[in-house]
């Protein structure tokens, strides 16, 4: 992988959107999201997709999603991810993979903490049950250590401080 792309990658709620947008201001790179791209393709928010659609068709479209950043993202490009993104087979020749973590309680007590609070917990069909959700955490947790090329604990952290860390990683 020779790309200075960076994908950030975690899960759900944990902040990556948010990450990418203190990382543009901080640097000279560029941001996109995954869920941002299929819902603009689909014209469709992603919850409405999951719910006319499913999941299965939601995950080929990050699929394709995938397929086209390899093609035509190249670098200095900070690229923020759904939740399940970080299973696309080409997911390290599109960038270098950081894992935002955070323990399953931080994650929904930032969420639970933040501006629109009721919004951002709705607008997520995984986490409209959260005893499911986090099963699917505590399964994912050791996926994305694996995946990851930079680990970067979030759980009570100025986000200055983690955009420096990050920035200094890279």
């Amino acid at each position: 992988m020779n790309k200075s792309n960076i994908i950030l990658i975690g899960f759900m709620g944990v902040g990556k959107g948010t990450i990418a947008r203190s990382l543009v201001k901080n640097s000279s790179m560029f941001a996109i999201d995954t869920d941002d791209l299929i819902e603009s393709m689909e014209n469709q928010k992603i919850k409405k997709i999951f719910e006319v659609n499913g999941e299965a068709y939601f995950r080929a479209l990050e699929k394709k999603c995938a397929l086209w950043l390899e093609d035509n993202i190249k670098n200095n490009t900070i690229i923020s991810t759904g939740g399940g993104f970080y299973k696309q087979e080409n997911i390290k020749q599109i960038g270098k993979v950081i894992y935002l973590q955070s323990s399953f309680d931080g994650i929904i007590n930032r969420i639970k903490n933040s501006e629109n609070a009721q919004k951002k917990l709705k607008k997520r069909p995984l986490l409209q049950n959260l005893e499911e959700a986090k099963k699917l955490y505590n399964i994912r947790v050791s996926e994305y250590e694996a995946i990851a090329d930079i680990t970067v604990n979030v759980e009570n952290k100025d986000i200055i401080d983690i955009t420096n860390e990050i920035l200094k990683n890279i």
